[in-house]
């Protein structure tokens, strides 16, 4: 299709244009969406003349400038950077525009740097564990930056307790427990790394859980109007239902989930390939159910523009991977919608473990299918069995016989 039909382009961005045009529909971007940055892009290279300026001009203070002078127009929509996000990482691939301006890290950054390749390629986390143990222990490193850099050689336990005692003091359970999980393990990192002479990650204290002990899961009745919430005529609805089945049938996290790639399923073995936390990677056997509700979504919804093997993708263009933040928001909504409250994909995996134990399996086989690397971890689920442990509960004393 002619993409500039209907546009009047003039200007510096003018040679650009079309280009700029076809790749939006390549990706996927409907014909109005691609008007519509197009137009866009004719107020910019307008804009662009008026000032004296060209393509190699726009750096950040350039795009300021125009979105600026966009809302002092009375314009109402694509007022923001991120409206221009397209069209800049167009024209920087094509060499037009110049590049972002990395700045200079601090010696905090480097050290978090150092750290994060250690977690990376020593440990074997993933990326997503990876940002939040920086993000966690980033605080504590930024407290102990001077003038000369970040000063740790003189670091003490009680600088170490009165951090947490800092950080933690009006944090929820959950992230108190990572914050001081992570700082375990910058402490270890430091004395690894030769920062520090002594390790003091035995210095910071532990963090209580104040949570229930019981997993939180959905009944069979719930499940069912979670999944009959996806609108399986929707190109959304079928993708959503695929991703909440897969989750509520063999556990999957939302990064598992987000991470499966094409390849990953061997249709001929029923097989499913799944990368889990690390370098892990483990094979599942794909139920009928969960095989079936992939494939409509492969045949009926998976745009043909999907820019990359990942099984799932977003709806609206560009046509990427979901990301984990993206599963979890699907189960969100669904949730919602469904009358269930705001659930998150976590509780899907509680809810296929206890499943399982309904089902007769053993503890053993649910850290199997979960991928649990200690039956401690799994043994969490025996707490949900009530008539097994009403089996092992000793009769109160003085009480009926």
């Amino acid at each position: 299709m002619d993409v500039l039909v209907g546009v009047r382009m003039a200007g510096p961005l003018e040679p650009y244009a079309s280009g700029f045009g076809a790749e939006l529909a390549r990706v996927g971007y409907t014909r109005l969406s691609v008007r519509g940055q197009l137009g866009l892009v004719a107020h910019l290279s307008r804009w662009l003349a008026g000032e004296g300026l060209d393509a190699a001009a726009l750096c950040g203070a350039t795009v300021d400038a125009f979105l600026a002078a966009r809302r002092a127009g009375g314009y109402t929509g694509f007022l923001t950077s991120k409206a221009l996000r397209p069209l800049l990482e167009h024209l920087q691939r094509i060499g037009v525009a110049p590049l972002p301006v990395v700045a200079a890290a601090t010696p905090a950054e480097e050290l978090l740097e150092r750290y994060r390749t250690y977690l990376t390629g020593e440990r074997g986390l993933g990326a997503e564990t990876t940002r939040g143990y920086v993000d966690r222990v980033r605080p504590f490193v930024a407290g102990r930056t001077t003038a000369g850099g970040v000063d740790l050689e003189h670091l003490t336990a009680g600088d170490v307790v009165g951090f947490v005692l800092a950080e933690c003091r009006d944090r929820a359970p959950g992230t108190a427990q990572l914050t001081v999980t992570a700082l375990r393990s910058l402490l270890r990192f430091l004395h690894l790394d030769g920062v520090v002479a002594t390790s003091l990650a035995a210095a910071v204290p532990s963090a209580a859980n104040r949570r229930a002990g019981l997993p939180r899961f959905l009944e069979p009745d719930q499940v069912e109007a979670l999944l009959a919430s996806c609108d399986r005529d929707s190109t959304a609805g079928r993708r959503d239902f695929a991703m909440m089945t897969l989750m509520v049938r063999l556990g999957l996290r939302a990064g598992e989930v987000a991470a499966l790639r094409l390849d990953d399923i061997d249709w001929r073995r029923g097989e499913l390939a799944v990368c889990g936390k690390g370098p892990r990677r483990d094979r599942l056997p794909l139920p009928v159910d969960v095989g079936q509700a992939i494939v409509d979504y492969l045949r009926h919804a998976r745009p043909p523009s999907a820019q990359d093997r990942c099984v799932f993708v977003r709806v609206k263009a560009p046509h990427r991977g979901l990301t984990p933040c993206g599963v979890t928001q699907a189960v969100v909504a669904a949730s919602g919608r469904a009358g269930l409250g705001s659930l998150t994909a976590h509780r899907l995996r509680h809810t296929a473990a206890t499943g399982m134990l309904r089902a007769g399996a053993g503890l053993a086989e649910i850290g199997q299918v979960l991928r649990h690397r200690r039956p401690l971890t799994t043994a969490v689920y025996a707490k949900v069995d009530r008539d097994a442990l009403r089996a092992l509960a000793r009769p109160w004393p003085g009480g009926a016989a």
